[in-house]
């Protein structure tokens, strides 16, 4: 799909509100009783950045970035400001941060994972769109300084030699989300002061 490998502007996303959402379906049978079918197997994430315009330099960063992307057509980075590194919040990403595979002796590429753990179960999330000389790569907890590459495109990381047989490869990185504008208009708003305001500005995250 068309892309462009393009983060929207940090300043502004700061201040958006979104999250995951999911799509269950839920029947209420005739005894009250509930019967619940998750209709997709992971979460697609919608946020508004029309929260994070704080001045009119910020409304025309964002047409400019609108216009750039044909509305709709293009899909861009976006930085999602609580939830974008391998690690808590409060940490720094490390080499151990993400497991995101095991040797065979032969499989040299491997994807960027990020795992979602509470009690006994866990969703894990590909990371396709990492941000680049941010990541990091151990094998048995041995950070590799060399002998990889990643695809900051893909989150793919290949290495120069398969990994033995039974070794934990794991991972530490900052990402972004790719998105696209949910909307082909921008409703703006001009004050007396001639203050801009746009009433919302939907995204998408785009899954592949």
């Amino acid at each position: 799909m068309a892309f462009h490998e393009v983060r929207f502007p940090d300043d502004i996303s700061r201040g958006a509100r979104g999250g995951p959402e999911r799509r269950t379906q839920i029947v209420e049978l005739a005894s009250g009783d509930e019967e619940r079918n998750a209709s997709w197997a992971n979460s697609r994430r919608r946020y508004d950045v029309a929260y994070g315009i704080r001045r009119a330099d910020d409304l025309a960063a964002v047409v400019a970035f609108f216009e750039a992307r044909n509305g709709r057509l293009y899909g861009f980075r976006f930085k999602d400001w609580a939830d974008w590194k391998s690690c808590l919040p409060s940490g720094t990403p490390a080499a151990t941060d993400q497991a995101i595979g095991t040797g065979d002796g032969t499989t040299t590429a491997f994807q960027l994972v990020k795992a979602y753990a509470s009690g006994a179960h866990v969703w894990t999330r590909a990371i396709t769109k990492p941000v680049a000389g941010s990541v990091l790569v151990a094998i048995d907890g041995v950070e590799q300084a060399s002998g990889w590459t990643v695809d900051t495109t893909t989150g793919v990381v290949t290495f120069d030699a398969a990994p033995a047989s039974g070794a934990t490869i794991t991972a530490g990185f900052e990402f972004d989300v790719p998105v696209r504008f949910d909307t082909d208009t921008l409703d703006v708003t001009l004050d007396i002061e001639r203050l801009g305001s746009i009433t919302s500005i939907p995204l998408l995250e785009i899954r592949r």
